[in-house]
């Protein structure tokens, strides 16, 4: 059969600077079985499959995909899910705010002018990492353990990991032992100099690759820095450096929302007959 199809860049107003999605839609009637096989053929980081939604305080569904499995929430995944449902003729019933179901709950998106932002889950976990995991951190990012300046669990899903190092510049010039590294999904952040566009420089690790850009982690390390009063309420992170690309994801604080913002880019509208 026969769906609409959009393959998109997210946290980016450039195309082939962010992070590619790809989006099927009208996905009731595939099986979780073609979904998988397909996400992996796709080979991107995440692929999404747009549903009917099955919560009442819902506009649209949307089940998320890595070619290794299915994931209950991810950041970049929501926006360009969302920008991929609204393009399609998608209407909130309410015009401020879309309403996404997936695994991990509703979560609300919103636009800012031809921006989205999700507002970030809950933290699914806190608190500070346990010493022998910031020991094999630092062996694996092959550091000094006292260069983690800050550190924390930032789990809203997916599971992650986070540390701060002193500088951006530390931050990019990382080169990481995988094996060392294992099954941890590690966020690792720093402060850019005065004058930069961006407060800081963000990197994630996980499964022997390195992503692009990272809106579940990114609004995890927000709601850590901002509660911990480590960043302004708004910031702009940036992330992708170090592999060519150029994401921009901006964080804002208001009240106890963090919003989640970046743009969205189209680079492939079609169909696919699955």
């Amino acid at each position: 059969m026969k769906h609409r199809f959009h393959q998109v860049d997210v946290f980016t107003a450039t195309a082939l600077r962010g992070n590619p999605l790809a989006v099927v839609h009208g996905a009731a009637g595939i099986d979780d079985s073609t979904m998988a096989a397909f996400a992996r053929w796709t080979n991107l980081s995440e692929t999404t499959f747009l549903l009917p939604p099955t919560d009442a305080g819902a506009d649209y569904r949307v089940r998320i995909w890595t070619p290794s499995g299915e994931l209950p929430f991810a950041g970049h995944p929501t926006l360009g899910s969302c920008w991929a449902w609204l393009a399609a003729g998608g209407t909130p019933r309410d015009a401020g705010v879309v309403v996404q179901q997936c695994e991990v709950g509703l979560v609300r998106v919103r636009r800012q002018g031809e921006r989205l932002a999700f507002a970030a889950p809950p933290l699914r976990r806190t608190g500070p990492l346990e010493p022998a995991l910031r020991t094999q951190i630092a062996s694996a990012l092959r550091i000094a353990e006292t260069d983690i300046v800050q550190h924390q669990w930032v789990d809203n899903g997916p599971g992650w990991c986070a540390v701060m190092l002193p500088s951006a510049a530390q931050v990019l010039a990382l080169q990481p032992d995988w094996r060392a590294l294992g099954s941890l999904k590690l966020g690792v952040i720093g402060p850019h100099e005065a004058g930069h566009d961006a407060a800081f420089e963000v990197r994630a690790f996980f499964g022997n690759i390195e992503d692009p850009v990272t809106g579940s982690l990114n609004a995890g390390l927000a709601q850590w820095l901002i509660g911990a009063d480590l960043a302004p309420a708004g910031y702009v992170a940036a992330q992708g450096t170090a592999m060519g690309r150029a994401g921009r994801v901006h964080l804002q604080a208001e009240g106890d929302t963090v919003w989640v913002g970046g743009d969205v880019t189209p680079c492939i509208a079609g169909e696919v007959d699955l």
